[in-house]
């Protein structure tokens, strides 16, 4: 695929995610298809009892229990004492996952702008619903690379794959310190999938929702980074982002290609045979990840960039439970 040349990047929170957009997602939530325990009061029903202001339940008081939870009117009726229960909210954690390896500054429109306003639709989903919201960027960068933006922590040298992460955010006043760290952003370099899945895995916290927003053009294989995050108790995401240019391409003659991540290059001659065996290839490369992911519970998806993020959010991601 050919790199995206001029690439516009967003610049302000209105040109990441759009008021139309903000205003279509806002009744949106978070959703999870497993029943986690957060660690903070939140807006989500938990199957636990605890305090809230909805009812759940009663059950006979015993020695120690809060006097204040006592329903005194059954005890006018009954002469027996009952406690009040109630429904417990809970938080839900979700973290974002954006690859920022060379090979997403591809395809109009770039993979990676439609990452960007991907992970500030959800974030901002999760922030106005008072969810623990995170965000971590992986690839690789050169060793001497300073990140002093915001909140966000730097990985260290180049080999950890982790290029940055922002991290605790709750509440929607949060959502300038996201977008602020989401424009930030630029691809570079390799993809360091497997080390940058690592470091994510061991440095999280908690359980939740995890998304991942990459094209999956892995050399080194996505295989044991996708496992690394399914073992940690997170329901987990794996969003493939494809321009139109790589599903369609429309290049051909002789041509000296060189790989934009490790610099690998090879020549060749773009006809219409060899254009069919790529689509095949492709197709088969999308086909062995999707059933990789369907064998471990992962929910696998493929969008191509000109996908309208609201159109994605709402049918797609809704349809297969991440929102609701």
């Amino acid at each position: 695929m050919l790199r995206t040349t001029n690439t516009t990047r967003p610049t302000t929170l209105e040109e990441l995610l759009s008021p139309e957009v903000a205003a279509r997602i806002s009744r949106l939530d978070i959703t999870s298809r497993k029943v986690f325990s957060g660690k903070l009061k939140g807006e989500r029903r938990s199957k636990r009892r605890g305090e809230s202001v909805e009812f759940a339940d009663h059950r006979p008081y015993v020695v120690g229990d809060d006097l204040r939870h006592i329903d005194w009117n059954i005890f006018g009726r009954l002469d027996r004492l009952f406690l009040k229960l109630f429904l417990e909210e809970e938080d839900l954690s979700l973290h974002i996952v954006v690859d920022c390896s060379a090979s997403m500054d591809a395809g109009e429109p770039s993979k990676f702008l439609f990452a960007q306003r991907l992970a500030a639709a959800l974030g901002y989903i999760g922030l106005v619903n008072l969810n623990r919201v995170a965000v971590s960027a992986i690839g690789s960068r050169p060793n001497d690379a300073e990140f002093e933006r915001g909140e966000s922590t730097p990985s260290g040298p180049a080999e950890t794959g982790l290029v940055s992460s922002l991290r605790d955010l709750r509440g929607k006043r949060r959502l300038q310190d996201l977008s602020a760290y989401l424009m930030g952003l630029e691809p570079s370099g390799g993809t360091r999938f497997t080390d940058g899945c690592k470091r994510v895995a061991l440095s999280r916290r908690g359980k939740g929702v995890m998304l991942i927003v990459s094209d999956f053009f892995v050399k080194e294989g996505y295989e044991t980074g996708l496992r690394l995050l399914k073992g940690h108790g997170y329901d987990l995401f794996a969003i493939q982002v494809l321009s139109p240019q790589e599903m369609q391409p429309t290049i051909g003659g002789d041509l000296r290609l060189k790989d934009m991540e490790d610099g690998d290059t090879a020549e060749v001659t773009i006809s219409a045979p060899l254009l069919k065996k790529y689509t095949q290839i492709l197709n088969a490369y999308c086909n062995r990840l999707h059933e990789f992911c369907a064998q471990r519970d992962i929910v696998h998806m493929t969008v191509k960039s000109d996908t309208a993020v609201d159109t994605f959010v709402l049918e797609y991601l809704r349809r297969r439970g991440l929102v609701r």
